[in-house]
C-alpha cells in the first residue's frame, strides 16, 4: 500500500523529496520482486487532516478482514503524525490485526534510507545505490521522437521520457537497457545538448549497440553502469560526432563487448 502523491508534495511541496521511480516504474519493480497487489491511495490535504484512529477503522472496514500492517520503524501516521506503531499495535489488539514492525536496516554500518540512496545517485555513487537497494540503479520511461540529430550523426538514440525525478550527475555513460525482456548494451547521454539547443531540463538519448529497429512509444529500463565523461559543448557538429565515436568505443571496453 502507497499514496500518490507523496505526502509532503501536498504538505510541504518545496521540501518534497525526488523520487527515486515514478508510478509506473514502482509497479515494474515491485512486480519484479513478486508483488501481486499494489494499492495506491491518493493522498489529498483532506487525507493529511485524518485522524490516526479514524484511518486505520477505514482500513479495517475496507479491508475485510485486515490481516497485518506491517511498518518500518520511524513510521508515523495521521492527522499531526499522531500515529505510530505503538497506537497502532494498540488498534490492532482492538481490531484484531497483527503489527510487524520493520526495524532499521543497515549495510556496512549505515542505516539504509531514500535519503542516502538519491545522496548516493546525485553524485554518481551507482555501486553505494545498488548496495542500497538490493537492485542496480535504474530510471524508466517512454521513447518518444526526437529531433532525429543522433540518426544524422550515425549514431540513431533512443529519446527516453524519464518518469525518475532523481537523476544522476549529467554526462555521458555506458549502460544497459531494457526492451521488452532483453537487456541491450549502450551509451547513453543525459545532459541539456549544450552543442545544439540548451534544454532547460535534461534529457536521455540512449543509443543501443549492434542493434536496429523501431522503439517509439515502448517503454525503456536503463541502468547506469559508469560514467565515461561529463557534459561538454563542441565547436560543431564535426567535433560532435568524432566525441560520439570515441564514447561508443570506451562504451564497448566498459560494457566487455
Amino acid at each position: 500500500m502507497t499514496f500518490h502523491p507523496h505526502p509532503l508534495h501536498v504538505l510541504r511541496p518545496g521540501a518534497a523529496p525526488r523520487l527515486l521511480c515514478g508510478e509506473r516504474h514502482q509497479q515494474h519493480i515491485l512486480r519484479d520482486l513478486g508483488v501481486g497487489t499494489l494499492l495506491r491511495c491518493p493522498f489529498t490535504s483532506e487525507t493529511a487532516q485524518t485522524p490516526a484512529r479514524t484511518f486505520v477503522t477505514r482500513l479495517v472496514e475496507a479491508a475485510r478482514p485486515l490481516g497485518c500492517i506491517s511498518v518500518g520503524h520511524g513510521w508515523s501516521f495521521g492527522k499531526g503524525r499522531e500515529g505510530n506503531i505503538h497506537l497502532l499495535t494498540d488498534l490492532g489488539e482492538a481490531h484484531g490485526f497483527a503489527v510487524y514492525g520493520v526495524p532499521a536496516f543497515r549495510v556496512e554500518g549505515e542505516v539504509v534510507s531514500s535519503t542516502a540512496i538519491r545522496e548516493a545517485v546525485a553524485r554518481g555513487d551507482f555501486a553505494k545505490a545498488a548496495r542500497f537497494l538490493g537492485r542496480e540503479y535504474a530510471v524508466m520511461g517512454r521513447v518518444i521522437e526526437g529531433q532525429k540529430l543522433g540518426r544524422q550523426l550515425g549514431f540513431p538514440t533512443a529519446n527516453v521520457e524519464v518518469e525518475n525525478e532523481q537523476l544522476p550527475p549529467l554526462g555521458v555513460y555506458a549502460v544497459q537497457a531494457r526492451l521488452g525482456d532483453a537487456w541491450l548494451p549502450a551509451v547513453a547521454n543525459l545532459g541539456k545538448r549544450p552543442t545544439v539547443a540548451e534544454n532547460a531540463e535534461p534529457n536521455l538519448e540512449v543509443h543501443l549497440l549492434d542493434w536496429s529497429g523501431d522503439c517509439y512509444t515502448q517503454d525503456m529500463e536503463v541502468r547506469f553502469i559508469q560514467l565515461l565523461r561529463g557534459e561538454m559543448k563542441f565547436d560543431g557538429l564535426e567535433a560532435l560526432k568524432a566525441q560520439i565515436a570515441k564514447d561508443v568505443g570506451t562504451a564497448r571496453q566498459v560494457l566487455k563487448l
